[in-house]
């Protein structure tokens, strides 16, 4: 790690953080709240990959749904209109409506085909928005005078890694540069983030195999053809199955970095907190190793 004790984190005079953990629970909030005392500079991965990487994806997609429209697809072709994504660290819907859900189109599905192809887009252009965390690190510092840097990682990263690999290109390069904090949730949180989805079901990026995997079994278990199925019906399913399946790899993980609990980031009230909180998960990893 590149604290190697409690005294090396308050000493140092740039603190680098990267978050991880199961979405919805705290990763963003505790990244504002650092950005907001002052002093952090806060890189969301969400908002690099819907910017940098899919910006065009998601600004073309709106355009091909737009040419449907007489109206609009006459001031499009003559360039009398322009068509783009309002993203934001506040507003990362463009990002999943690309993303879509796969099953009946009438109901606002994608073909299985279509929905791989977006999928595999999303894991490239994570992936480029991770190794990029290297260069904003020096841009926060060289361009803004921001020594201090969170890095904001999306609930997905856990699918493009090989914990138990010394040398995963992705986890590697992000241990080099940041210390590692898995924020981990309990029972009782994994069951409210399955009622929140429940009421608002949202696309999610699943690894290759685990989607096959729950495709099959979701048709097959309700003796469905691709076009007959409910998009949301089909992602409400598979969202319990998804949780279960990354929390074994947040887990492996965490050995790259630190702990700490989602009850305790959300008790969080200002960066002497942080500091404090980072440093006992330090001394405690240090305990347990020693053990």
């Amino acid at each position: 790690m590149i604290y190697q004790s409690a005294q090396d984190w308050r000493a140092a005079p740039s603190k680098r953080i990267l978050f991880f953990g199961m979405s919805g629970l705290g990763k963003t909030h505790a990244s504002q709240m650092l950005r907001d005392a002052g002093g952090w500079f806060h890189y969301s991965i969400d908002y690099r990959i819907g910017t940098r990487y899919m910006g065009e994806y998601i600004a073309d997609n709106a355009k091909a749904e737009a040419m449907k429209v007489p109206f609009l697809r006459d001031l499009l072709l003559s360039d009398s209109i322009y068509i783009g994504s309002n993203i934001s660290f506040a507003n990362l819907t463009p990002v999943s409506a690309y993303l879509g859900k796969p099953g009946n189109v009438d109901r606002g599905g994608l073909s299985m085909e279509e929905y791989r192809r977006r999928q595999e887009q999303f894991r490239q252009a994570e992936i480029h928005a991770l190794l990029d965390t290297e260069y904003f690190i020096d841009r926060a510092r060289r361009l803004y005078g921001y020594c201090n840097f969170i890095c904001d990682t999306g609930g997905s990263i856990c699918e493009w890694v090989d914990p138990a690999d010394p040398d995963d290109p992705i986890l590697s390069e992000l241990a080099r540069h940041t210390l590692m904090v898995w924020i981990k949730g309990d029972e009782a949180h994994t069951k409210d983030l399955i009622r929140r989805f429940d009421k608002a079901p949202k696309p999610m990026s699943y690894q290759p195999e685990f989607l096959t995997r729950v495709w099959d079994k979701y048709l097959s278990e309700n003796n469905l053809e691709e076009g007959d199925v409910d998009p949301d019906a089909f992602v409400r399913w598979t969202y319990a199955q998804a949780l279960a399946h990354r929390q074994p790899r947040y887990e492996a993980m965490a050995k790259w970095g630190v702990t700490v609990s989602a009850d305790q980031i959300a008790s969080l009230r200002d960066a002497g907190d942080f500091d404090d909180l980072i440093a006992t998960a330090i001394e405690h990893r240090n305990s347990v190793s020693v053990a």
